[in-house]
């Protein structure tokens, strides 16, 4: 969840790890730091995010060095939590994203043979073993301290007395090998680095990584050197700069008409083209989190619709804790970076029981990749807010997209249906930017429940998962209590929570569920709740049961969650700015979630 960077070469490496960090700043803003090596190793860092940092930093020079922008998991933020560590002597600084489950133990063993531990966190041991083992290699001193540890890492240290070298790692957390002339780069993600090379290598896990400016050593864990072509990533560096936005977040929504375009064309969603993933399965299993597997539930109406394919849901940190059965499904993973932990575990689970897994990924050469037998490439481009928008809608039309093939394939849609279907989600970039076009209005109701400690979302059918997502996003970004219920549960306990000072959000589309929920939008308003609707155009009923009605175009019903979802995103997003929140990097949250 941390963020790290790592340079070698002929820059002052000062400025381009601070460059650095500015990008992946989206992975954690607890604290930060850096490291220089000049004939000596300087170290400066601190408690709170990176423009703190920016603002007392020294002039520090020298051409290679080490920086970390930090979510804290072991120890509070804190100075001396902060990463670099460094070990006795001050010769070895260490950065580290992950966790070292054996550290207590390690940490005892250390500290009996006189090694002084100056942090609360997981990481230190690591600086001293690596200290305990050096012998004038670091990289040899790296192969025998990951033989001790356990756990999830990516790591990058350097010695002083090593000029121009840097030795990283990988195991489950990520991390990516830059190339340039006579200068070379490591970081956890590629926005961090792409200001300077487009051409990558991923570490998988038990690789070792050495670099300096002019030589690139991969090696496995035992020392055996390990080949691997470098690849050219897509992502462009406009990506991650806002635009002219105020927030990424607003310029990623905005951004979700081409998203939704992007994601259709490279589905390849032709009737007669095929797909490397089963096709005819029995029966499927999605497993994702957070937002992930709020699209992977909309999913499930999609794929039980068009498919007529028994669909369940899971949240993946549960998945690997339940129960084998004799069914063999499909499993479909989805996690936007391709390096969720849990998720990355959840599938590794299903394949050893023998299960087919598909994964849909935004991320190309991520973990999740080579994990899954076969993948999704939903087409959303770099996401820098931590919030989640365009690719949870790309989620969306990968789920779609998937559902209609496997109804062809299974014989339950026909092929003049599927074009249908087809032709329309290529209308929906127009549909989306109809609601963006209502941005201004959005903002007018935002006004109106900015004010509330609580709320609810409500929602049926595939547009209650609609309702739990809506009602993340207003958590995550404007820290209102908010909750996502089906609309007919609200009689089953919530009602007692309504008030006149609760807003209630209802998704009242017309579809198969319209009628119901113009009963719950009743209740609720009935016991004095401002009611805000989305409903479709044209629909003048709906007016007269809630206070405020904002609408969408009129879609096959299974193409509204999308854009009822981005109404909810305005709405989130905001309600957020009107109170002034962080939004994007909102507290104690991080974009990519690598830890358990």
């Amino acid at each position: 969840m941390c963020g790290i960077i790592g340079y070698t070469g002929n820059r002052q490496a000062r400025d381009v790890i601070l460059a650095g960090l500015r990008r992946l700043e989206y992975r954690g803003y607890d604290s930060a730091g850096i490291a220089i090596g000049n004939g000596s190793l300087n170290v400066f860092k601190d408690k709170g995010d990176l423009d703190h940092l920016v603002k007392i930093i020294p002039e520090m020079r020298g051409k290679f060095g080490i920086g970390h922008t930090r979510w804290a998991t072991h120890g509070k933020p804190m100075k001396n939590n902060s990463h670099p560590m460094v070990d006795c002597n001050g010769e070895i600084a260490l950065v580290h994203n992950g966790i070292i489950e054996n550290n207590v133990s390690l940490r005892e063993e250390l500290m009996k043979k006189g090694h002084v531990f100056r942090s609360e966190t997981d990481t230190e041991v690591v600086v001293h073993l690596l200290e305990e083992y050096y012998d004038g290699d670091l990289e040899v001193a790296m192969r025998k301290t990951l033989a001790r540890l356990q756990g999830s890492y990516a790591v990058a240290a350097m010695h002083q007395k090593e000029n121009g070298k840097i030795v990283g790692a990988r195991n489950i957390s990520p991390l990516v090998v830059g190339l340039g002339k006579r200068e070379n780069f490591l970081a956890s993600d590629v926005p961090a680095i792409l200001e300077y090379t487009d051409r990558m290598i991923y570490l998988l896990d038990g690789e070792i990584i050495t670099l300096t400016k002019d030589t690139v050593r991969i090696t496995d864990f035992k020392g055996k050197s390990i080949k691997r072509n470098w690849q050219k990533v897509e992502m462009t560096l406009e990506g991650a700069e806002k635009g002219g936005y105020e927030h990424f977040m607003l310029k990623e929504i905005f951004e979700q008409p081409n998203s939704i375009r992007d994601t259709i064309l490279g589905s390849n969603l032709n009737a007669e083209s095929g797909y490397s993933f089963d096709l005819k399965p029995d029966t499927v299993k999605i497993i994702a989190c957070g937002t992930s597997y709020h699209a992977g539930y909309v999913g499930k109406y999609m794929m039980e619709e068009l498919a007529r394919t028994p669909t369940t849901v899971e949240l993946a940190s549960e998945y690997r804790f339940s129960s084998d059965t004799s069914q063999a499904p499909l499993i479909i993973g989805i996690s936007q970076s391709g390096e969720t932990t849990d998720t990355l575990s959840a599938i590794k689970t299903a394949k050893k029981r023998g299960f087919s897994t598909l994964g849909i990924v935004n991320i190309v050469g991520s973990t999740m990749t080579r994990e899954a037998d076969s993948v999704f490439y939903t087409r959303a481009g770099l996401e820098v807010g931590v919030a989640a928008t365009k690719t949870y809608i790309t989620q969306l039309i990968a789920m779609l997209s998937i559902s209609i093939k496997m109804g062809v394939a299974k014989e339950h849609l026909g092929i003049d249906d599927a074009r249908y279907l087809t032709q329309e989600m290529r209308k929906l970039p127009k549909h989306v930017r109809s609601v963006l076009d209502q941005s201004d209005a959005i903002f007018d109701l935002a006004q109106e429940i900015s004010g509330a400690r609580s709320m609810f979302f409500l929602g049926r059918n595939m547009n209650f998962p609609v309702a739990l997502e809506g009602a993340l996003k207003m958590k995550e970004i404007s820290y209102i209590h908010a909750e996502g219920y089906p609309g007919g549960e609200l009689k089953h306990g919530p009602l007692a929570l309504v008030t006149e000072e609760t807003p209630v959000i209802a998704i009242a589309v017309k579809d198969q569920t319209y009628e119901k929920m113009l009963g719950n939008i009743g209740e609720v308003s009935a016991r004095g709740a401002m009611v805000i609707a989305i409903g479709t155009e044209g629909d003048r009923e709906l007016e007269k049961y809630a206070d405020h009605v904002i609408y969408i175009p009129e879609v096959p019903p299974l193409f509204t969650p999308i854009l009822t979802s981005v109404v909810l995103q305005l709405l989130a997003y905001h309600t957020a700015n009107i109170l002034g929140c962080e939004i994007d990097k909102p507290r104690h949250l991080a974009k990519s979630v690598t830890v358990e």
